[in-house]
């Protein structure tokens, strides 16, 4: 049937042409115009017509003959259309997500080569304060010369800053670098009342001898962390954690969540103090105690705020079956 259909196109085509020339160079001969044009151009307009009737009728059979055409030409087209305007759409998205990943990745970029010179300025073993190390902790109380206070703070900071970078120089004073904005947000905030503690830390890696440390400092809410007696983490062992080496992994494991646990209520201590030989304490109540269920608790021994130690002691408890 598709090459019946073509060659009756050739066919048809090889008629037209000749009829449409012919048309047009009687016209040109006639001098016959249309829209005032010249005979000339009237000729070449009725060539163009005829060889658009002649692409007319033959996409006209197409679709009156071929159930296929139809089918690529009414559905498939605007099926292919509306698929792609899609894809558009959900390209959008992946796009953006792209641009965020270059992003990050630039950061990453940036944070590397960081780590890069800050390992050159280890291997010289020059640096004596690390980016981000917390230089000095002081408590503020409500005050009336909250100003004058803080004064004291800053300047207690920067001594005790000299002697770690430059000892041997004692005529040098105010080598901490303040950002003016930090200041005016330190004494809004401190000026509304409350207890809270000046977190003074460093903005960049220091070495020995330099003449300015760069600072950026944090204020937060001295509140309290933990009670004494306060079970922080707990964590239940089954039969077959019931051997020192698992137990030990377990303990381990604990007290990291413990440190997450503090951390996530405000605390700025980085270690968990442990009072008292837990495990030997639990290696001997296993040893007494067999095929039950037992639990470890970590319970808080003291008080402690946002600053101070947290003392835990490791607590193994049966579980009532």
């Amino acid at each position: 049937m598709a090459w019946i259909l073509i060659v009756f196109l050739i066919l048809l085509g090889g008629l037209i042409a000749p009829f449409g020339d012919i048309l047009g160079t009687k016209i040109g001969k006639a001098r016959f115009s249309i829209l005032k044009l010249r005979p000339k151009k009237t000729a070449t307009i009725i060539t163009i017509i005829t060889g658009g009737f002649i692409s007319s009728i033959s996409i006209g059979l197409l679709i009156l003959v071929s159930e296929e055409f139809r089918q690529r030409l009414f559905v498939d087209i605007p099926f292919l259309q509306k698929t792609l305007d899609e894809s558009k759409k959900a390209l959008i998205p992946l796009q953006e997500e792209r641009m965020e990943l270059e992003g990050k990745i630039i950061k990453k970029e940036a944070e590397l080569n960081q780590l890069k010179n800050n390992i050159k300025e280890f291997r010289r073993g020059n640096v004596v304060i690390k980016r981000g190390q917390t230089l000095f902790i002081a408590e503020i109380n409500s005050s009336a010369n909250i100003k004058q206070d803080l004064t004291k703070i800053f300047n207690e900071a920067d001594k005790f800053v000299r002697k770690i970078v430059i000892p041997i120089n004692k005529e040098a004073k105010n080598i901490l670098l303040w950002r003016p904005s930090d200041i005016r947000k330190i004494e809004t905030i401190a000026s509304r009342g409350g207890n809270r503690i000046l977190l003074i830390k460093s903005a960049t890696n220091v070495l020995r001898g330099d003449n300015y440390v760069f600072v950026s400092p944090d204020l937060l809410e001295n509140k309290l962390i933990v009670k004494k007696g306060d079970v922080i983490t707990r964590l239940i062992l089954e039969e077959s954690d019931l051997n020192l080496k698992s137990i030990n992994l377990k303990i381990k494991s604990l007290l990291r969540e413990t440190r997450d646990e503090i951390k996530s209520k405000g605390s700025q201590v980085n270690e968990i103090n442990t009072n008292g030989n837990f495990v030997k304490k639990i290696r001997d109540f296993l040893q007494e105690n067999q095929n039950i269920k037992f639990k470890l608790e970590v319970v808080s021994l003291r008080d402690s705020k946002t600053v101070e130690p947290i003392v835990v002691e490791i607590n193994i408890l049966k579980i009532a079956s």
